[in-house]
C-alpha cells in the first residue's frame, strides 16, 4: 500500500528532533524517498551506490506566500524534469522564512545529495508544519544522514508516518494497473482547499513514462481529486504533489492508462484526508447537477461546502435544506427556487419549490444522518453543468485544534 510497494524505490522515516516527544515516544519527523535503480559503478569518492535519477513531475500551491521548499523543488524540477530523491520533514513548514528559508531548503537537498551521491538539483524537498519558524538545521543535518542510511524497499510506511502533522492516521494508496503500479503517501488534515494541489503527496510508479507524460497525468488527476476537496476553505503555503517513475515495469503504457491509475490513487488519498480532517465527524460528498454550466456547478458546490452554517448543521445531523437553498440563491449563478431539488442520500428533502414531507420516513433519514459518509445532491434544474466535491462538517474539535500554534 505504500510508495515502496512499487519497484525501484526505497524509503525511510526517522525521528531527528524537529518534533519534541512526550517522554514516552519520539515522533518521526524526517523522511527520504529515493531511487533504488542502480546504474554504472559505485561512487568511490563517497562510497555510495550510483542510483539513477528518475523522470519526475510536480504540481504545487498557487498561494503567493510560497514556502521555500516549493520554490526550490520547482526550480530543481525545471532543470531536467528528473529526481533521484525527495527529502521531507514535518513539524516546520519553512514558510515565510525569507532568504534563510531558501538557504535551508537548498541545504536539505545538498545534504541528501551528498549522502546518496547525486547532484543537489536531483533532490526535491518538502516541508510541513508551522509557518514562520526557521528549521532546526543541526537536527536535520544529522537526521538526513540517518534517514538515507535507513532507506529500504520496506520503508514506505515509516516515511509516510514521518510527514504527519495533525493527521491521526497515515495515508497511503496503491493501484495495480496490470502492467504497472502506482503507489502513494500523503499527509493532510486541514487547510484543504486548493487551486492546484493540496497537502503533501508523493506518488511513485514503475511505469516507463517520460517527465512530460507524468506531468500531464498528474495535472489531469489533480483537477478531479485534490482540486475537488475542501475541508475549511483554506489553502496551504506548502502544497506539493510529486510523481516519480522508476521505469521498471515490463510493458509500455499509454497516456490514458497512466492518467487513470494516477487519478485513482489521488482520489483515494483525497478521501482519506477528508475522513481524517481535523475534528470532523462527517465526510460529505456534495454533488451539484442541473447547473447552467460546469463552472456554475462548481461555484454552488464550493459555496455550500464552505458554508459554516451548513457545515454546523451536518455536525448536528440536521438535514436542514433551508441553509443549502439560501447559499444556492446567493451564489450568483442561474437560479430558480421552483426548479431546485435537494436530497440527502435517497431522501429528498426539497423538491422544486416544495419541502418534502419527512414524517413517514423521518426515522430512516435520521438514521442516515448519523453515518460518517453523507451524500448531498443539489439539482438546480437550469442546464447540464455538474460537479462533485468532497468536504466535511465543522465541529468543536476543529476549533480546539486551531486555537493555538503550540
Amino acid at each position: 500500500m505504500s510508495v515502496t510497494d512499487v519497484a525501484g524505490f526505497a524509503a525511510a522515516g526517522i525521528h531527528c528532533g524537529i518534533k519534541q516527544g512526550d517522554g514516552s515516544s519520539s515522533p518521526l519527523d524526517l523522511a527520504v524517498v529515493r531511487s533504488d535503480v542502480t546504474g554504472g559503478t559505485a561512487n568511490m569518492a563517497t562510497s555510495t551506490t550510483n542510483f539513477q535519477p528518475l523522470a519526475a513531475a510536480g504540481v504545487f500551491t498557487s498561494n503567493k506566500l510560497t514556502a521555500a521548499p516549493v520554490v526550490v523543488s520547482r526550480r530543481h524540477l525545471a532543470i531536467g524534469g528528473s529526481a533521484t530523491a525527495v527529502v521531507l520533514n514535518s513539524g516546520n513548514a519553512n514558510a515565510a522564512t525569507g532568504a534563510q528559508g531558501l538557504k535551508d531548503a537548498e541545504k536539505m537537498c545538498a545534504l541528501t545529495a551528498q549522502e546518496i551521491g547525486c547532484d543537489t538539483e536531483e533532490v526535491l524537498v518538502c516541508s510541513t508544519g508551522l509557518i514562520g519558524f526557521n528549521l532546526a538545521m543541526d537536527a536535520i543535518e544529522s537526521g538526513i544522514a540517518k534517514a538515507v542510511a535507513a532507506c529500504s524497499p520496506q520503508g514506505g510506511p515509516a516515511a509516510t508516518e514521518a510527514i504527519m502533522t495533525t493527521d491521526t492516521a497515515i495515508k497511503q494508496a496503491l493501484v495495480d494497473a496490470g502492467s504497472f503500479r502506482v503507489g502513494a503517501m500523503a499527509k493532510g488534515a486541514a487547510m484543504l482547499q486548493p487551486n492546484m494541489a493540496t497537502m503533501l503527496a508523493l506518488l511513485t510508479t514503475d511505469a516507463a513514462a517520460p517527465a512530460d507524460m507524468l506531468q500531464q497525468a498528474l495535472g489531469e488527476a489533480v483537477k478531479t481529486t485534490f482540486n475537488c476537496l475542501t475541508t475549511d476553505g483554506a489553502q496551504s503555503t506548502n502544497d506539493t504533489v510529486l510523481l516519480l517513475a522508476s521505469a521498471q515495469a515490463e510493458s509500455p503504457l499509454n497516456q490514458a492508462q497512466l492518467t487513470e491509475a494516477v487519478r485513482e490513487v489521488c482520489a483515494s488519498l483525497a478521501r482519506q484526508m477528508a475522513d481524517d480532517a481535523e475534528g470532523s465527524t462527517k465526510t460529505v460528498t456534495l454533488k451539484v447537477t442541473g447547473a447552467a454550466t460546469a463552472e456554475e456547478a462548481a461555484t454552488v458546490a464550493r459555496r455550500c461546502a464552505n458554508s459554516q452554517l451548513i457545515k454546523c448543521s451536518w455536525y448536528g445531523c440536521d438535514p436542514y435544506w433551508g441553509r443549502i437553498a439560501s447559499e444556492c440563491g446567493v451564489s450568483g449563478v442561474a437560479f430558480d427556487v421552483d426548479t431546485l431539488t435537494i436530497a440527502y442520500g435517497d431522501h429528498v428533502v426539497y423538491r422544486q419549490g416544495v419541502p418534502s414531507d419527512r414524517q413517514s420516513a423521518s426515522h430512516t433519514l435520521d438514521d442516515y444522518m448519523q453515518g460518517r459518509q453523507l451524500l448531498v445532491h443539489i439539482d438546480l434544474g437550469q442546464g447540464e453543468g455538474e460537479t462533485t466535491v468532497v468536504t466535511t462538517d465543522l465541529t468543536p474539535g476543529y476549533i480546539a485544534e486551531n486555537m493555538r500554534t503550540s
